[in-house]
């Protein structure tokens, strides 16, 4: 069975969007709100409202995304997203 050069290009064309389309898809489907039940959110006393004064995701320097958002990818919770009004005790201010 040969090959040729047009068909393999047409292979592996498809092959990268069908990569990106399904990195789209697991980025859409990994960024799921953290819950306060969640076991490593519980050890790390994690609320959707921080009571502490000044202490919220929104300033810390753990948070990603961009600013704004409400809900945001932080790098203590892989593959959650965390309200920008929370708080968890892994909170450390944002330098600046």
């Amino acid at each position: 069975m040969t090959t040729s050069r047009r068909r393999f290009l047409k292979l592996s064309a498809g092959g990268i969007v069908g990569l990106s389309m399904g990195g789209i898809s697991l980025k859409a489907f990994a960024n799921e709100q953290l819950d306060p039940e969640n076991p490593q959110a519980k050890a790390l006393q994690y609320v959707h409202k921080s009571v502490k004064d000044g202490q919220n995701c929104a300033n810390c320097m753990l948070i990603q995304g961009a600013d704004g958002e409400t809900w945001r990818p932080c790098g203590i919770f892989p593959g959650k997203v965390v309200n920008s009004e929370g708080w968890c005790a892994a909170w450390a201010k944002k330098p600046g």
